[in-house]
């Protein structure tokens, strides 16, 4: 999605409201303690054709919900927008989330609007298409009382802050780039930190990868593998990998560079990609719009993938959120399926080190709110440090571990310690968590919200807020067409935490299973049930 150079008149008028949230919002908590209006645009502005590949993505629209739980806040009104609909059901399972807050009073300080339209098109053109929307949105906001947050921020949501006056809590579109694969490396560079060596800027047709993949396997003859980003990948779904084992016989450095360029080119039909149904042929086609990087795949025995969260405040202070490790799956373990908090203490301590020092060079080119970076952790026994950690994105908008945290944060008013990388509730106890948004199984299409809120209470699978410790649900709208679930269960321990989430896996299993054994009054022949896993 192409950028706008700030110096227009547009770019400059977006500025002078962003610059009115400075005077207000010295933290990342402040704003959950003032007087202000709040407009959720949970709005995915990304490249539409990767996000389709996604099961139910529009209902990722649901992901900042979490959003709700601002509103115990007495003060506090809130407005959200989405493509279609949300079902009763769903708003009022996390109103019911309030702690100290009656459920009515909440509900009275909550719109709900929806455009509904459920095309691909990002939520924030659909609503700039509905002016009779924007101009109820726009009656019911208090001028200089109030602010947008979104997922990401482009000239889509700066254009929507325009139109409606008020300042977008988010990274202005014109600095985008340092968060593509590209402007990734370039602030690891600038920061001093380790990253994978690859190409060094934007590559936008098939003939730049190409060299680059050359002179990469030409520093690297000993590469396995490489990997192809495209600059605006999402969960890992613009990724391909390059796989250079049937080239072992080969030695770059005795072949000549038509050689080396022929023998990678022919590889480019056997790439590995990480999204369903992709070819090299549809990938390459978005390289002239997106631009990709060609880098080292870290190969690695034992392997992780930590990240860091931070917080950069209208004023250009940088917090440390969070630390998490990173649940990946697919063909080459490249996409995101959920979290564990806190990460691993080997090496939280020093992601918040790295992070530190990449909020701060964010911060100095005016970026805003939330960032996060995304690392590879390889283990060597043995050695100081244990743990080789390398820089592989930024990503400057919310991400898959957003919602969670803010789920556990706002539900035990506890506080992270960036001193010793732990979360403490406010009697010291220390917090974890598993989440997901890809509990996905063949046997839960079907299952409606209220079905699902009939099986939490039967089995009481809920958010214990005496104890602080239990599950919270979030996707629920994708569980009926698409049998998928996200959950961030939340324990004293990691083993507590697992046992939340596995306990919920076990019930929902059980419950689909025999549900779709009795559901038929008579069966000629006995039925084999298949879960299907994502």
């Amino acid at each position: 999605m192409p950028t706008l150079n700030v110096a227009s008149e547009a770019g400059l008028q977006f500025r002078h409201l962003q610059n009115q949230l400075r005077d207000c919002a010295s933290s990342v908590d402040l704003f959950d303690q003032d007087d202000f209006d709040i407009l959720v645009i949970p709005s995915f502005s990304i490249d539409q054709s990767q996000l389709k590949k996604i099961a139910g993505f529009l209902h990722y629209e649901e992901r900042l919900l979490f959003s709700l739980i601002r509103l115990r806040n007495p003060h506090t009104r809130l407005i959200y927008v989405t493509s279609q609909p949300l079902s009763h059901t769903i708003v009022d399972y996390y109103l019911q989330l309030l702690p100290g807050i009656p459920f009515s009073h909440a509900r009275d300080r909550l719109l709900l609007l929806s455009t509904y339209d459920a095309s691909l098109k990002p939520l924030s053109q659909k609503i700039l298409e509905r002016p009779r929307l924007i101009e109820r949105i726009r009656k019911a906001l208090r001028p200089k009382k109030s602010y947008i947050v979104c997922f990401n921020a482009t000239i889509l949501e700066q254009e929507l802050s325009l139109k409606l006056g008020i300042p977008l809590l988010a990274c202005r579109p014109d600095l985008l780039y340092w968060g593509s694969k590209s402007g990734s490396r370039a602030i690891f560079a600038q920061a001093g930190i380790p990253f994978p060596d690859g190409s060094p800027a934007s590559l936008w047709n098939e003939e730049q990868v190409i060299e680059a993949a050359a002179l990469l396997w030409e520093r690297h003859p000993e590469l396995q593998r490489m990997v192809i980003k495209l600059n605006e990948g999402f969960s890992g779904e613009g990724n391909a990998i390059l796989d250079l084992s049937p080239l072992s016989e080969y030695s770059p450095h005795l072949e000549t560079w038509e050689a080396r360029v022929k023998l990678l080119r022919d590889r480019l039909p056997h790439l590995r990609f990480q999204a369903k149904d992709e070819t090299w042929a549809s990938f390459s086609s978005r390289l002239p719009e997106l631009g990709a990087i060609v880098e080292q795949f870290i190969e690695g025995t034992v392997k992780r993938s930590p990240s860091v969260q931070g917080y950069i405040s209208p004023r250009g202070d940088v917090d440390i959120l969070s630390t998490h490790d990173q649940i990946l799956g697919g063909p080459d373990g490249q996409i995101y399926l959920g979290c564990r908090f806190p990460a691993d203490p080997a090496y939280c301590l020093a992601l918040q080190d790295y992070g530190l020092k990449i909020g701060k060079i964010l911060a100095q080119k005016g970026a805003m709110e939330r960032f996060g970076v995304d690392f590879i952790a390889v283990h060597q026994p043995g050695k100081t440090p244990e743990w080789e950690i390398q820089a592989i994105e930024i990503n400057l908008r919310k991400g898959g571990t957003t919602h969670p945290f803010m789920a556990l944060k706002l539900l035990t008013n506890g506080k992270y310690y960036t001193d010793r990388g732990v979360f403490l509730s406010p009697h010291g106890q220390e917090k974890y968590y598993i989440a997901s948004d890809n509990l996905q199984k063949e046997s839960y299409r079907g299952l409606l919200p209220g079905d699902l809120m009939d099986i939490i209470a039967r089995h009481h699978l809920h958010f214990d807020s005496s104890t602080k410790t239990g599950t919270v649900f979030h996707l629920m709208g994708a569980l009926s067409e698409f049998g998928k679930l996200g959950l961030t269960s939340v324990g004293n321990s990691f083993e507590e935490a697992e046992a939340l989430y596995e306990r919920v896996e076990t019930v929902l299993d059980q419950e689909t299973h025999s549900h779709r054994l009795t559901s038929f009054s008579a069966p000629i022949l006995p039925i084999t049930w298949s879960e299907v896993g994502d």
